[in-house]
């Protein structure tokens, strides 16, 4: 550089005077270290992702650095190091893993260290040869089991270590920010292939229960294998017993387990009794059908023809159920091609009164659809479907306003937002709320909304939850939002993005107790997610009062 040449020169040659001597000899120290900079073999820029890291999971991807080596000489990788802004939330991990390929897929990728972490950085050591041009090196983390789900790590500086020197990686959008969770069912867990359509509740007692289809042969919907499962969580969601088989025909009428399938439960307590009701879809017969298309249901009540809505019961917390029951001659109009529960959780009004959403068709057409209430006032010995509350909709989940109304947030066919609808004589009649389609987003997807309520400061607060795919192309985005003002609007600042990656979605909610919020959904890292979250979070306030429920 001629002009770097020249200053030097002048230096020298003592021709200046001493004030712009040590201005000068500064400036030419900045420009050799940027000198020095640019003509570092390697650069490095870290990538977060957008996902909570699980317990059960053999490890969860935490960073991955893009490498650009354009040193001549050969390069070795010697260790990592990352810094975990100071706090010892590290120790939340069993082991670290390092992994490196030329791919950008983690996949392709061979593993070449690990290491258990001891306070808040941690060095992970490795001997590989970092080759010329773009490569990749991924941090995984495994959680361990006693991890406070509702906790959060940050990972906020990283330094790569190689026989060259040290190289600090550009973080490519602010620190690395995590929240924590349980894969609660994975593919191939207890032999089954694929588990779907979760729903979560609490028991009286406190009890976590969640329901899902358990489809033992292959991903898809019914007809096929699939058996109604539950998990117990005694422990607010810490952890959580072996799968229970709540819900299954066995060989009915002398067909194989694929021609008796149940799918997508809907659960819902009786608070005042205790009881546990779980309903689903049955589907006799019929192979290759499905429930929702053409003749994979039928006017009537025929079992064989007309898909059936079934329920079993609890009065033990869970612990064991009844044979099923078959709702369908009860509850279904003849002239209807399908009644069956919407998958989701139901809830109780102030009166004792049981409100279960419900979905079905009303011809063959693809929005011939619709969806509405049961309601049951006598601790569900008996149950009235209400009325149509949307057509061209189906899968919904209601909940209770402050004006005593109900409120049904539905899967909506027509477009691409939410369809809402509020009911005051308990779905005789609806009309549309005014955030209806309009206001929130989804892809076409199963979305969850309950109410919470919490005391703060001695008085009594509630709030509006919830959460779905938050995009109109793909189940990506799964995301919580809040509303405070019995969902006219959804403030930005109360989101929460809990997975950008592509999972099937199906979010469900519930309130675990005064001060906390569960949700489990099908993620990008496990078929079923559970999440805990502190409702002070949630809604952007101080800690609730200790002894709100």
């Amino acid at each position: 550089m001629p002009i770097l040449r020249l200053c030097r020169r002048l230096l020298i040659t003592n021709r200046l005077a001493k004030c712009d001597r040590i201005v000068l000899a500064a400036l030419l120290s900045i420009v050799a270290c940027v000198e020095i900079h640019a003509a570092d073999p390697i650069t490095a820029v870290a990538s977060r992702f957008r996902h909570p890291l699980l317990v059960g999971n053999e490890s969860d991807p935490v960073l991955r650095f893009q490498v650009e080596n354009s040193s001549a000489e050969p390069v070795r990788f010697k260790s990592i190091r990352l810094d975990s802004a100071g706090t010892s939330l590290l120790k939340s991990f069993g082991e670290f893993y390092i992994y490196a390929g030329t791919s950008p897929d983690i996949s392709k990728s061979s593993k070449f260290g690990a290491i258990e972490p001891r306070d808040a950085k941690v060095r992970i050591p490795a001997d590989f040869p970092i080759p010329r041009g773009q490569s990749y090196i991924w941090i995984t983390g495994r959680v361990r089991a006693d991890v406070d789900l509702t906790s959060q790590v940050s990972f906020t500086e990283a330094e790569i270590e190689t026989d060259l020197g040290v190289v600090r990686p550009r973080f490519e959008s602010g620190p690395a920010t995590y929240r924590f969770g349980i894969a609660l069912r994975k593919p191939g867990d207890d032999g089954v292939h694929t588990y779907r359509i979760p729903a979560l509740t609490v028991s009286k007692s406190g009890t976590l229960l969640c329901v899902y289809d358990m489809r033992r042969r292959m991903g898809r919907d019914l007809q096929e294998d699939i058996d109604i499962g539950l998990s117990r969580s005694v422990d607010g969601g810490r952890t959580w017993e072996p799968v229970q088989v709540i819900m299954d025909m066995g060989e009915y009428g002398g067909l194989p387990q694929e021609l008796n399938g149940c799918s997508d439960p809907g659960i819902i307590v009786d608070h005042e009794t205790g009881e546990i009701f779980c309903f689903a879809v049955w589907m006799h017969g019929k192979p290759g059908k499905h429930q929702w298309v053409d003749d994979g249901s039928e006017p009537g009540f025929e079992i064989g023809k007309s898909a059936q809505m079934l329920m079993v019961r609890s009065t033990d917390d869970g612990k064991s159920w009844s044979k099923p029951e078959n709702l369908t001659r009860a509850l279904k109009k003849p002239e209807w091609w399908l009644l069956a529960p919407a998958p989701q959780s139901g809830f109780q009004m102030p009166d004792g009164t049981l409100v279960m959403p419900v979905q079905g068709r009303t011809g063959r057409a693809d929005k011939e659809t619709f969806a509405t209430i049961m309601t049951s006032s006598d601790h569900g010995r008996t149950w009235t479907v209400g009325n149509a509350g949307y057509s061209g909709g189906n899968e919904c989940q209601a909940v209770r306003l402050n004006d005593g109304r109900i409120m049904l947030n539905i899967r909506n066919d027509h477009e691409r937002y939410r369809a809402v609808v509020v009911t005051g004589d308990l779905g005789k009649t609806w009309t549309p709320h005014e955030m209806s389609r309009n206001t929130l987003i989804e892809p076409n997807c199963n979305g969850s909304i309950i109410r919470i309520d919490w005391t703060e400061a001695g008085r009594p607060r509630n709030a509006l939850v919830f959460s779905n795919p938050h995009s109109q192309k793909a189940r990506t985005h799964q995301t919580i939002q809040v509303s405070l003002n019995d969902g006219k609007s959804w403030p930005e600042r109360l989101h929460i993005l809990l997975d950008e990656g592509r999972g099937a979605g199906y979010p469900s909610l519930t309130q675990i107790d005064g001060k906390h919020v569960g949700i489990v959904y099908e993620g990008s890292r496990a078929h079923v997610v559970f999440q805990k979250f502190r409702i002070a979070e949630l809604v952007g306030t101080a800690d609730p009062d200790s002894n709100s429920r």
